[in-house]
């Protein structure tokens, strides 16, 4: 695991992305999605970050919901994306993509002028 902090920033206009991403994978929980964050080096995301994310993307059809009973304890809320959320992904992705093409093209001309 990376242990680099990123600007809070970057985090906050990536997260979204990134959990679905995350739920491309399939249908999993809320500590599962924080955990994989984490392993892919965004570093640890809280519950008071990570749950107002899940339920903006619920309510706006990306994601949807349900629980499953714990096999040794409570119930999970598990979360997976719907096809509108599968469509969001893709779309977002590609313009990640290209808005990470644009920053390097800035940073690489601002880099040769110094």
């Amino acid at each position: 695991m990376d242990d680099t902090r990123w600007p809070a920033e970057w985090l906050r206009g990536a997260l979204g992305l990134c959990v679905l991403g995350v739920l491309a994978g399939g249908p999993t929980y809320g500590y599962a999605i924080s955990r994989r964050l984490a392993e892919a080096g965004l570093g640890a995301v809280q519950g008071g970050t990570l749950y107002p994310l899940l339920a903006r993307l619920e309510k706006d059809g990306l994601v949807e919901s349900s629980w499953q009973a714990g096999d040794a304890g409570p119930g999970r809320k598990y979360f997976a994306l719907t096809e509108a959320g599968r469509a969001e992904l893709a779309e977002r992705s590609r313009q990640w993509e290209r808005f990470v093409g644009v920053t390097r093209q800035v940073l690489s001309t601002t880099q040769e002028a110094t």
